[in-house]
C-alpha cells in the first residue's frame, strides 16, 4: 500500500532530495502575493519565517474522518511542516482521491488555496487534476486525483536508465505540458522524479503543479528557467541513472564531487547523442555547456521546440522469436524410424462411381441455373415497379440523393458563456476532432458535474464549411455518452458568429455516436456542435471528448 500511495498521491514528500542546484530546501513563508506561483531561481526557499511554519501544527485528524460529509480520510501519507497528505475516498462519486490538509491559520494557507484554484482552471489532462479547494471549519484542504495505476518516475529510474525512445517521450511530453502551463501563468518549481508519473499506456502526468511550491513556500524570480532546468535534470537522470549534481537525491547517486556537470554521453556509454546535448542545453542555466554550443533552452517552450526539431526517435523493433519446431510424435525422437506417409483413399474409379459423380454435377448445375433465373426475374420485376420508364423525355438516369462528404475548412472552439476558450491547442486540442483519425480526440476542460459544474450551459466547436452549402447530416463520435445539439448560423452570415444567439438549433441527440440531421433543409457555412450534458469518464472526471466529426450534404 505504501508503494501504491506514493505512486498515486501528489504527496509532499520529505525524501531528502536536494533542489536542482543542490541548495538546502527549507520550508518558509514565501511572502508572495496570493495566486502568484513564483519562486527563487535554483529552487531555494526564503528563510525568515521558518518558526512560523513550524508552529502551525497539522490538524489532529484520523482515518475515517469526513470532510464536507463527502471525503473520507483513509491513510495519512505524509505529515510535514504543518500540513498533511492523505489517501481518501470520495463517497459521492465512489472513487479514491488524494487530500492535502492544513490549518486555516497556516502562514501559507492563502497561497495554497490560490495555487490550487488556479491549477484547477487549467484542466489539462497531462497534469494530475485538482478536484476541489476549500476552506471550512478552520481547515484548508485541496482534493486531487488519485492514480493507482500510475508509477512514479523514481522507482522507474531506480531500475535502470530509460532507452532512447522512452527518454525522448519523457522530455517531449513534460516540456510540452509545462509550456502549456506557463502560457497560463502557472509554474511548478518542484519538478523531480517524484512529481512525474508514468501511466500504463506510456503517458506521463505531472502532479503538484503550483500547489507543491505553495505548500513548501518555494518562490522564484525566474520560474520558467527553474522548470526548464528541472526538466533537463529529469532527462539527464533518465539517460544516465545519475542525478546531475554532486549530491545523491531521489534514490540516485550524484556526480563525483569536483568534476562539475559533464554531458550524459560522457557519464555512460551508449547514450543517444542528440538527447545528451538536449539535456545540457536545458541545464545550461546551472553552468552546463552544450557540446556543440547550441543556444541554451531557458523556457519550457524553447525546450519543447528543440525536442520537436530533433530527428524522431523510433521505438525499438520487437525482438523476433523463432517459432518452436513442429512437435514430433513422442515415439519418434532420437532418430527413431519414420513411418511411411499416409496415402489418401483412391477416388471412385468404378462405373458406378463415375455415374454418381456425373449425377451430382448435373444436379448442382440445374440448381444453380434455376436459382439464377429466379433471381434475375425478381430483380427485373422490382426494377419495373420502382423505376417506371418515362414516356415523355427518355431521360431515365437515377439522381444521386445526398450523402456527399463536405470538407471541413477549419474548426473554432466556442465558449461564449465561460472564459471564451475551450481547449483550443495542445494535448487533445481541437485539431484532433476532425483529423480523420478516430483514435485521437478533442477534450473539453474538466468539470465537477455533468452540467459543466453549474458554471455554464455548454461549450462547443464551430465548423467552417468554406462556403454556404446544404447540410444534410453531421456525424459526431464521442468517447463517452454526451448530449449535443447541432446549430446553424444564418446562410447570409458574412463572418463566423461568436455569440450563441446567432445560431439556431436544427437537431439534437445523446450517445457515443450521433447522426445529427436537421429537421428541415438547412443551408449554412457555419455550423455549431454544442455540447449540453457531459458524462463521467473512466477516471471519474466530467468531460466531453470528440473523436471525429464528419459532415455530409
Amino acid at each position: 500500500m505504501a508503494e501504491r500511495s506514493t505512486a498515486a498521491v501528489d504527496v509532499a514528500d520529505n525524501s531528502g532530495e536536494q533542489p536542482l542546484t543542490a541548495a538546502a530546501d527549507k520550508a518558509t513563508t514565501d511572502g508572495a502575493a496570493a495566486g502568484k506561483m513564483v519562486s527563487t531561481h535554483k529552487n531555494t526557499e526564503r528563510a525568515g519565517s521558518e518558526s512560523t511554519a513550524r508552529d502551525a501544527h497539522p490538524p489532529e485528524l484520523h482515518s475515517g474522518h469526513k470532510l464536507a460529509r463527502r471525503y473520507r480520510l483513509e491513510e495519512c501519507v505524509t505529515r510535514l511542516e504543518g500540513f498533511s497528505s492523505w489517501r481518501a475516498v470520495d463517497e459521492k462519486l465512489r472513487r479514491a482521491v488524494g487530500v492535502h490538509l492544513l490549518p486555516a491559520d497556516h502562514p501559507r494557507a492563502r497561497q495554497v488555496l490560490a495555487a490550487a484554484r488556479s491549477a484547477a482552471l487549467l484542466g489539462d489532462p497531462r497534469f494530475v487534476q485538482v478536484l476541489d479547494a476549500v476552506e471550512e471549519n478552520e481547515l484548508v484542504y485541496v482534493v486531487h486525483e488519485w492514480l493507482p495505476d500510475a508509477t512514479e518516475l523514481t522507482p522507474v529510474l531506480a531500475s535502470g536508465p530509460l532507452e532512447p525512445h522512452e527518454a525522448y517521450q519523457l522530455v517531449s511530453q513534460v516540456s510540452q505540458a509545462m509550456a502549456a502551463a506557463h502560457r497560463e501563468g502557472l509554474a511548478h518549481l518542484r519538478l523531480n522524479p517524484g512529481s512525474v508519473l508514468r501511466t500504463g499506456t506510456g503517458q506521463y502526468r505531472i502532479r503538484g503543479l503550483a500547489v507543491m511550491a505553495a505548500l513548501r513556500g518555494i518562490t522564484s524570480e525566474h520560474p520558467q528557467r527553474t522548470d526548464t532546468e528541472a526538466i533537463g535534470a529529469l532527462l539527464y537522470a533518465a539517460l544516465t541513472q545519475r542525478w546531475p549534481y554532486d549530491s545523491n537525491a531521489h534514490g540516485l547517486s550524484g556526480l563525483p564531487k569536483g568534476v562539475g556537470l559533464i554531458a550524459p554521453d560522457q557519464v555512460r556509454a551508449g547514450v543517444h547523442r542528440g538527447l545528451s546535448e538536449l539535456a545540457m542545453r536545458a541545464l545550461v542555466n546551472d553552468g552546463a555547456t552544450a557540446s556543440r554550443q547550441e543556444k541554451p533552452c531557458t523556457t519550457p517552450e524553447e525546450l519543447a521546440k528543440a525536442v520537436a526539431a530533433m530527428p524522431r526517435i523510433r521505438p525499438p523493433e520487437p525482438d523476433f522469436t523463432t517459432p518452436p519446431p513442429y512437435p514430433r510424435p513422442s515415439g519418434l525422437r532420437n532418430g527413431g524410424p519414420v513411418p511411411p506417409p499416409v496415402v489418401p483413399p483412391p477416388p471412385l474409379q468404378s462405373r458406378t462411381g463415375r455415374a454418381l459423380k456425373w449425377s451430382v454435377s448435373a444436379l448442382l448445375i440445374a440448381a444453380l441455373g434455376l436459382g439464377s433465373w429466379q433471381l434475375a426475374d425478381t430483380l427485373l420485376k422490382d426494377g419495373e415497379k420502382d423505376n417506371p420508364r418515362s414516356q415523355s423525355t427518355g431521360n431515365d438516369a437515377p439522381k444521386t440523393v445526398g450523402g456527399k462528404p463536405i470538407r471541413i475548412k477549419s474548426v473554432k472552439d466556442f465558449d461564449p458563456l465561460g472564459d471564451g476558450s475551450e481547449k483550443a491547442d495542445g494535448y487533445h486540442g481541437i485539431r484532433y476532432a476532425y483529423d480523420g483519425n478516430p483514435s485521437t480526440y478533442w477534450s473539453t476542460d474538466y468539470y465537477t458535474s455533468a452540467g459543466f459544474g453549474e458554471l455554464k450551459a455548454g461549450v462547443g466547436l464551430i465548423l467552417d464549411l468554406g462556403k454556404v452549402q446544404p447540410v444534410g447530416k453531421v456525424e459526431v463520435g464521442f468517447l463517452n455518452d454526451t448530449s449535443a445539439q447541432l446549430m446553424a448560423a444564418p446562410a447570409d452570415a458574412a463572418t463566423m458568429p461568436m455569440t450563441l444567439s446567432a445560431y439556431s438549433k436544427v437537431a439534437a441527440g445523446r450517445g457515443k455516436v450521433l447522426g445529427l440531421k436537421p429537421d428541415k433543409p438547412t443551408q449554412a457555412r457555419y455550423v455549431l456542435v454544442w455540447l449540453t450534458k457531459l458524462s463521467v469518464t473512466e477516471s471519474g472526471e466530467f468531460r466531453g471528448r470528440i473523436s471525429e466529426i464528419k459532415v455530409t450534404s
